[in-house]
């Protein structure tokens, strides 16, 4: 293997050329503005003083219809599967105008009620005191009146949704799960961080990202990484010295802080993004909510989801092409097959050919294999050959 890669050497006047172009599509793309389709709820991202406000005309609501009727009542955009609608034209998954209402005075509901006024309250202390708390600590605010934390979870959400604003305007956070590493310099309040000086560890992506500010940055693209193995191989090798880049992971399934920081620098760096997952059906699903969000949180899609993050590997077409042995290629299972014929069935992915293709192989062979995989020819094989080569040739989805 040592010939052919060093035949295919990284080019980066040929990368440079490939990813201007990228850039130049992505950038006339985001110059238009995301007019929302009809049908289909908008959702802000309020700063502290405007999520008060809403709290404040929310209350206020209730407060009257309490006064008028006595049986006051909360309606909000439903969450359900069937009120979710993709946006083909932005391919993003959004909020449909399906609305639900909860009652006060309903016994069926009193619990559900009273859970929502109790995260209600706790959002409302947070942005007062201008302070964050994990989905863990609202849970334990009140533990007898939740259950269980799935019960708080939910009622964060539908406090989102019921003040038309994103969660992270709430000021609760999930726990930090991914890590961010490279060229680029942040701010978090009154303490610059350098991210190539890190170590091999790399910075772990705050939550609190209303606290941030991207400094400056002289990549030239941005790499996600689904696993965290392949961030300490890139990591170690000091990828981004060789190769320009910003390097980051959410160690598997795509967090919200890791997705919003993703979107946050692709849309202020303006640089070409990929991805490097598992050529499995759960790698490609990991893929998909990074380019157009999760049903789950439609309704915050627009400031989570990077539309034009293209899929760099490793597809499942890699598998011959890079002569994968056939003991590191996995079966699939039923449930691998399942989920690969969902994606199939996703109006997203039969919109881009490519990546159907590849999918329909991977269900015609019944394979798969992880991004280690490729450390069958060596553990540089994946820094030095399948990367760069990948790059410099365009061979994405």
């Amino acid at each position: 293997m040592a010939s052919k890669a060093e035949s295919k050497k990284w080019d980066i006047k040929e990368a440079k050329k490939l990813f201007q172009e990228y850039l130049k599509k992505g950038l006339e793309e985001e110059k238009k503005e995301i007019i929302l389709p009809e049908g289909t709820v908008k959702i802000d991202d309020l700063n502290r003083k405007q999520t008060l406000e809403r709290i404040h005309i929310l209350t206020d609501s209730i407060i009257e219809k309490i006064y008028a009727t006595g049986r006051p009542t909360i309606k909000l955009p439903s969450r359900t599967s069937a009120n979710i609608i993709w946006d083909e034209e932005n391919d993003l998954l959004l909020l449909g105008k399906q609305i639900m209402e909860k009652q006060f005075h309903s016994l069926a509901s009193v619990a559900d009620i009273t859970r929502l006024m109790k995260v209600l309250e706790k959002v409302n202390e947070l942005l007062l005191k201008d302070m964050h708390a994990t989905k863990r600590e609202i849970f334990y605010s009140s533990v007898q009146l939740f259950g269980d934390q799935k019960n708080s979870d939910k009622c964060i959400e539908d406090v989102a949704t019921m003040l038309y604003t994103t969660r992270n305007s709430t000021h609760i956070v999930a726990s930090a799960k991914g890590s961010c590493i490279g060229r680029l310099r942040i701010r978090d309040r009154n303490d610059i961080i350098d991210l190539e000086g890190l170590g091999s560890g790399g910075w772990t992506i705050s939550p609190m990202l209303d606290n941030i500010e991207i400094l400056e940055s002289d990549a030239e693209f941005i790499l996600v990484l689904e696993k965290d193995a392949a961030m300490i191989r890139l990591a170690e090798a000091r990828f981004w010295r060789k190769y320009p880049c910003i390097i980051l992971t959410a160690k598997g399934a795509a967090d919200i802080a890791t997705r919003m920081f993703l979107r946050r620098i692709n849309k202020e760096l303006r640089l070409p993004v990929f991805t490097l997952v598992d050529s499995d059906p759960y790698g490609h699903y990991i893929h998909s909510v990074y380019l157009r969000g999760s049903k789950r949180l439609s309704y915050e899609s627009p400031f989570l989801a990077t539309p034009n993050i293209k899929l760099l590997g490793v597809l499942t077409r890699d598998l011959e092409k890079y002569k994968i042995p056939n003991d590191c290629r996995i079966p699939m299972n039923q449930t691998d097959i399942k989920r690969t014929k969902e994606l199939l069935n996703e109006g997203f992915v039969k919109k881009n050919k490519a990546w159907e293709t590849d999918l329909k192989l991977a269900l015609k062979l019944k394979i798969k294999a992880e991004i280690q995989a490729l450390s069958t020819f060596g553990f540089e094989f994946l820094t030095d050959q399948y990367i760069p080569e990948k790059l410099s040739t365009g061979d994405w989805i």
